[in-house]
């Protein structure tokens, strides 16, 4: 895993924001997060959870998890012991599950296989683009989107595939889970078949749903 703080936001609250596969720091350098300091971690070629034995303890921490870091943080609570000593005060997971190679509870199995086999550049763009319900979101996206090979990108899917197949489907961490119902990644059908229709909550919200206008609402850690 790699890890990067955002532009600080100076305050008391400190945002542990575990992305999606695919991702970097580009496309979030001008999410609105509030006041909290963000650290953001990407690349899921390997776990390891030494990392977070350098987050700063008198913050008031949070977590949020998204895509398939919602997977990943779930994981490292039960894997990783730095992750798992640390206490969160509110515990966010948006658009994924932890079952997310999953015909009924994530990404269909066939889905997810098809593009690792066909991956390219042509079927990573296309993949970004699919994040959004809006195109000039989209396009907002791909002039920030993140700077990293593309086989890079193909080996962390590898990576994410072999690993999940692995291992059973983690504990659920979150206070607080959210399915994104505009999601063509995750459908938002298997998003409630996973948490169940009475734990989480329907936003009208694409895959990526961080540039939407209301994402204040649940993107700041003390919304």
């Amino acid at each position: 895993m790699k890890s990067c703080w955002l532009p600080r936001g100076g305050g008391k609250d400190c945002l542990l924001f575990l992305a999606g596969w695919g991702m970097g720091p580009e496309p979030f350098q001008d999410v609105d997060f509030g006041k909290a300091d963000v650290l953001l971690v990407y690349d899921y070629r390997s776990i390891d959870d030494s990392l977070f034995a350098a987050l700063p303890q008198e913050k008031t921490l949070h977590l949020l998890a998204w895509s398939m870091g919602v997977w990943a943080a779930a994981w490292l609570a039960e894997h990783g012991p730095h992750f798992a000593a640390l206490r969160f005060s509110t515990a966010t997971a948006i658009g994924g599950t932890l079952n997310p190679i999953d015909d009924q509870k994530g990404i269909p199995a066939q889905s997810f296989e098809a593009m690792l086999d066909d991956f390219s550049p042509l079927i990573l763009e296309n993949f970004y683009r699919s994040m959004f319900d809006s195109e000039a979101d989209a396009e907002h996206f791909l002039a920030r989107r993140p700077q990293r090979p593309w086989q890079e990108l193909r080996e962390e899917l590898r990576c994410l595939r072999d690993l999940c197949r692995s291992s059973p489907a983690p504990p659920d961490i979150s206070s607080r889970r959210i399915v994104t119902s505009r999601d063509r990644i995750f459908p938002a059908r298997n998003q409630l078949r996973a948490w169940g229709r009475d734990r989480c909550e329907i936003l009208p919200l694409p895959h990526f749903p961080f540039f939407s206008s209301a994402a204040a609402a649940w993107l700041h850690p003390t919304a």
